[in-house]
């Protein structure tokens, strides 16, 4: 009891201090950890990743949740230690002090964040949109922006409550695919050896290494719920149960999809199509209508791309308050959002929207927080001499 009563208190402290408000519940940050993490990376990059591997695209999304499961256990202990707005760059800003460091990291998460936003955006403005609507990638991409960015500035609650039902009709739609594969095996229309099938002309291990290179993209959601730490309810007992909970559910998904869309139809369809899930939709054996699938692929891209906002404004307001970034990021609006920051973090979008297309957009967005990843790892080693 006297354990529970200090760690209250501890949380009511934070609260205290902290600026932002506490709207976040355990069920909420899972679905948030799972609604990232399925967000729009399985429903527009699913092609690409076969492209690099071949059939076996499952092979690459197995080795993308092992690495990114080493990585998960550095930032449940540092959120454990640190529930603040900041993530990476607030951890390495502890454990070294060194502002300009500090900042790199910083600047390095933003600018994924933006990267995989602006990556989904333009996915949403690909094939799925155009089954209602034909307008050029670039419009529909700026519109879901602006849209985002409305619900950014309402507030937490607001843009939490919002993922809880984008995730809700996401999985509804993976499973739509595991469906229509586990259908098409039964009827003999499906092929399940090209699931186990690797590119030709390539070793196994750089297949699968290349895939996963683009597979880590769609599995990096828990980077983002580390800078809502300090909107979530007791988020030292409640975080990390959430995060590995959230890793492993997506994991098990991500693997029937792959196998049932690579069994469906074959690779080359799927990575030449920016709404490769469609594709599986059009050829499988059920009779979905084109425009059901194509709406929830559209809401799918739309959640991951509210979340990376979400974090990319937070991480700039917790490293405002830290001294790292200018201090009028940290300036927050009577409903309690850093308006500054998402302003901020919204017109930068827009001009990575404008200039750059998806494949590029991921690629950098994993190799930004691959490198982040790595430096993180090590921070936590530093900061386990801290008794703070």
């Amino acid at each position: 009891m006297a354990e529970e009563a200090l760690t209250a208190s501890a949380n009511e402290s934070t609260e205290e201090k902290g600026r932002l408000r506490r709207a976040i519940t355990p069920k909420l940050l899972l679905i948030f950890i799972i609604g990232d993490i399925l967000g729009g990376g399985i429903y527009a990059l699913v092609g690409e990743v076969g492209a690099e591997t071949g059939g076996a695209i499952w092979a690459a999304f197995i080795l993308a949740l092992v690495m990114a499961a080493f990585t998960a256990g550095s930032y449940a202990e540092l959120v454990s230690k640190y529930p603040h707005a900041g993530g990476a760059a607030l951890y390495v800003n502890r454990a070294y002090g060194i502002k300009f460091l500090s900042f790199l990291v910083a600047f390095a998460v933003v600018a994924s964040g933006l990267t995989s936003a602006s990556a989904l955006a333009r996915g949403f403005g690909g094939d799925y949109l155009r089954e209602f609507v034909d307008v050029k990638i670039i419009v529909g991409a700026l519109a879901l922006l602006a849209l985002i960015t409305l619900v950014n500035l309402r507030g937490i609650a607001e843009s939490v409550k919002l993922n809880v039902g984008f995730t809700l009709v996401e999985l509804t739609g993976l499973l739509l695919i595991v469906l229509i594969a586990v259908v098409a095996i039964f009827q003999g229309d499906a092929e399940p050896s090209r699931a186990f099938e690797f590119k030709e002309g390539s070793s196994i291990f750089a297949a699968v290494l290349a895939g996963a290179a683009l597979a880590f993209y769609a599995l990096i959601g828990f980077e983002d719920s580390v800078n809502v730490a300090e909107e979530v309810k007791d988020p030292t007992r409640n975080y990390p149960k959430a995060l590995f909970t959230g890793l492993a559910i997506a994991g098990g998904i991500y693997f029937l999809v792959t196998v049932g869309a690579a069994s469906v139809i074959p690779v080359n369809d799927l990575s030449e199509s920016s709404g490769p899930l469609l594709e599986v939709v059009k050829q499988g054996p059920l009779d979905i209508p084109e425009k059901l699938f194509s709406a929830i692929g559209l809401l799918a891209l739309s959640n991951g791309a509210l979340i990376n906002m979400i974090m990319a404004s937070r991480l700039l307001y917790g490293m405002a308050n830290e001294g790292v970034v200018p201090r009028p990021l940290a300036i927050v609006s009577g409903r309690k959002t850093p308006w500054v920051a998402i302003l901020f973090t919204t017109a930068i979008a827009a001009v990575l929207i404008s200039t750059g297309d998806l494949e590029k957009l991921a690629d950098t967005t994993v190799a930004l927080l691959v490198v982040v990843f790595g430096i993180v790892n090590g921070t936590v080693l530093v900061l386990r001499r801290d008794c703070v």
